[in-house]
């Protein structure tokens, strides 16, 4: 589709895509652009691929085909019972076993979906069955699943039954058991736990460490991290090698502390030390970019180096384009990933919502919203937040109000962000009766405002009745317990129109030490185009780390 994309300088680029998102411009008449408003004659058509197609299933024979019918109807009892055991109770004949294959294909299907609650579950009954000889592999599955539920006291219980019946000590099972402590928020017990297998085994395998630099990580332990992986990286402590998997956490822990210089650095060391990067690794670079035309730079490397963008790619890229008002190449992004076949996701989705509705764009972000539904997307409670803020963003409060009743008429019940979108809305257009309405009613509901919400009061208020009225809400903040932030303490020194409103903004501003203030960031609880907006948030740990965590040496 010709799209008209606004031009910006970069370097000229060789991308496998027919679309390079930092240098090319368009001439065509399916999309007119102006910058109050983006025409699209044929945004996101229908892509046959995501239309819901019946999956044809092929069977050896007669008999094969009632045996695979009937463990998928056990699968689906399972999921919809409270119990599994109950379940395959139920199919047990009186003094008889159920078969082996029955059993093992049941726990192998839950462990693949992850649904270690339901793995635990049935291994916990077998361990009680005269029939099921419970043997090493079981434990260790048993002991891997309560390390995923992060439940260490079971762990640990697993771990002291073990050694009581004399199994040797399994990197599997210390694993799991270190793994749980982190999940458990028992960081320090973690890396007990990761120590002692250094100093006298199990020996950590590659996998051990990639759980334990994600603890590490996860618990803050930044420092922790690094000194493990240097001495990994020079040898010091195992004869592995920090793998894809390692480099791709430090990439990401560097992201979180803000050290970014590293993480490049560290992305240029895979290559000299011949880790293969893959579209992971280009996502976590991405990931940390800021300004739209790195993001585009380093996509654009990606599709060079040969790798195809996922997913998570693409919403990177739309979301950085979008973060930069540039709405028209973030729909260019998105239908790209749409005519590459790459399936999005509901996150994805509320990315290209949120584009539009940083800009106040009305009726382009009802037809992503549309477009959700119609490939089988439900929007959640971002969609419809994001929703509401491209009416609140095109200064439509009536739209906004209509669209507020439409949330809980679908059955959803606004949260903070939601009140807050509303409230904003409000004091932009100055109409603090309306904003204050809509304060008490948030209240009435168990409610509490938050640093944000209060900040946007107060300055409605200061800005229409003056510097007094935005010193009384300043204090109301600190006064209901909240801690002003940064952004608070910034707002009201602009608002001071005189020396003495100045002399007195600085006097209250810094009767609060830094040690008592919340930067955190706080302020991005609703969007208004210069800040991030919540319900878009892109991507966490897991959605581009591929550490699965699941024991390699469990074949049953």
């Amino acid at each position: 589709m010709p799209i008209l994309l606004k031009p910006f300088i970069s370097a000229p680029s060789t991308s496998l895509s027919s679309i390079s998102y930092g240098c090319k411009d368009y001439d065509g008449s399916n999309i007119i652009f102006r910058r109050a408003n983006v025409v699209c004659l044929g945004m996101l058509a229908p892509r046959k691929f995501l239309q819901k197609r019946k999956k044809v299933e092929v069977f050896r024979d007669a008999e094969d085909e009632t045996e695979q019918k009937n463990w998928r109807k056990i699968m689906l009892e399972i999921e919809e019972a409270d119990s599994a055991v109950d379940v395959l109770r139920s199919r047990r004949v009186t003094n008889q076993a159920l078969p082996k294959d029955l059993v093992v294909g049941t726990l192998i299907r839950f462990k693949q979906l992850r649904k270690w609650n339901v793995v635990s579950e049935i291994l916990e009954w077998l361990r009680t069955q005269h029939w099921w000889d419970f043997k090493e592999l079981d434990f260790l599955m048993l002991i891997t699943a309560y390390g995923k539920q992060g439940d260490f006291i079971k762990a640990e219980r697993i771990l002291s039954c073990m050694n009581s019946k004399g199994y040797p000590p399994h990197v599997v099972s210390y694993t799991a058991l270190m793994e749980a402590y982190g999940k458990g928020g028992q960081y320090n017990k973690a890396e007990s736990t990761f120590r002692r297998m250094q100093a006298s085994g199990p020996a950590p395998s590659a996998l051990t460490y990639q759980i334990i630099f994600k603890i590490f990580v996860e618990g803050a332990k930044f420092t922790e991290a690094e000194e493990v992986f240097e001495k990994l990286l020079n040898g010091e402590i195992s004869t592995l090698k920090p793998d894809q998997k390692m480099f791709h956490m430090m990439i990401y822990m560097y992201k979180k502390k803000g050290a970014y210089d590293k993480a490049r650095k560290l992305f240029a060391m895979m290559a000299d030390r011949g880790v293969p990067r893959s579209t992971v690794t280009y996502n976590s670079l991405m990931s940390f970019e800021t300004n739209y035309k790195e993001v585009a730079n380093v996509f654009d490397q990606m599709q060079k180096a040969g790798l195809r963008p996922d997913v998570v790619s693409y919403a990177l890229l739309v979301n950085a384009y979008g973060k930069a008002r540039r709405e028209e190449e973030a729909l260019a992004v998105f239908e790209e990933m749409l005519d590459a076949e790459v399936r999005p996701t509901q996150k994805a989705y509320n990315i290209l919502l949120d584009a539009f509705a940083i800009s106040g764009m009305v009726e382009q972000a009802r037809t992503v919203f549309k477009s959700m539904r119609r490939d089988r997307y439900i929007p959640d409670l971002c969609s419809y937040t994001t929703m509401l803020s491209a009416y609140v963003n095109a200064a439509d409060m009536d739209g906004a109000e209509k669209f507020f009743k439409r949330i809980q008429q679908d059955g959803l019940e606004p949260n903070i962000v939601t009140h807050g979108t509303l409230i904003k809305g409000y004091a932009r257009t100055n109409n603090l009766d309306k904003m204050m309405e809509k304060y008490e009613a948030m209240r009435a509901l168990g409610i509490k405002a938050n640093a944000t919400i209060f900040t946007t009061i107060m300055e409605a208020f200061c800005r229409n009745n003056g510097f007094g009225s935005g010193v009384e809400w300043f204090n109301e903040m600190v006064s209901s317990g909240i801690k002003p932030d940064q952004k608070a303490k910034n707002i009201l020194l602009s608002l001071a129109k005189t020396a003495e409103e100045l002399l007195e903004a600085k006097q209250i501003t810094e009767s609060h030490s830094p040690n008592e203030l919340e930067i955190e960031g706080e302020s991005s609880v609703y969007s208004d185009g210069d800040e991030d907006n919540e319900n878009a948030a892109i991507l966490d740990f897991d959605e581009f780390m591929s550490i699965s965590g699941q024991p390699e040496h469990y074949d049953l």
